[in-house]
């Protein structure tokens, strides 16, 4: 069987894309599926490649049992949008960057993380990266509402017709 692969996309890849890469491998990881699906992010701008995550991500991240510490930033470059089946972008104005680096016809791979949770609003994760301990611990909360919806479709995927 075929892996599916998932890349997470925030601006820096030290925040939101990371927290969704976190979040995402234990959920993956605690329904037994790791060897099913594969995960990774990126950023859309190269501000921060080969850094690791932000300390504040990573703490708050920890309070939930999620390492992100193995993680270091990367841009997206053109070969993802043929390697991943889901390019999960964290707002509108990362998925815009993305769809305009991104082939025609494999467009329909880019995707807004929310748009899985179900919920009305909101539609985009925040960037917390200008505020405080508190913004991160929203954007995990939104993350992981977003990545369970996620892993429901990958799911529906996986499943043999």
């Amino acid at each position: 069987m075929q892996k599916i692969k998932v890349l997470f996309v925030c601006m820096g890849n030290i925040c939101r894309s990371p927290t969704a890469q976190g979040v995402f491998e234990k959920l993956v990881g605690d329904e037994g599926l790791a060897g099913q699906i594969d995960i990774d992010s990126a950023g859309t701008h190269a501000y921060h490649v080969g850094e690791p995550p932000d300390q504040r991500a990573t703490a708050a991240a920890a309070t939930r049992g999620i390492d992100l510490t193995p993680q270091r930033a990367r841009r997206v470059c053109q070969e993802d949008f043929e390697r991943f089946d889901y390019i999960v972008a964290m707002d509108h104005a990362n998925m815009s960057e993305l769809e305009t680096m991104c082939p025609a016809h494999l467009r329909e791979r880019v995707h807004l993380l929310l748009d899985f949770s179900g919920a009305d609003q909101p539609r985009e994760v925040p960037d917390p990266y200008y505020g405080g301990a508190q913004g991160f611990e929203h954007v995990l909360d939104l993350v992981e509402e977003g990545a369970r919806g996620l892993l429901a479709e990958i799911r529906r995927r996986l499943r043999p017709a």
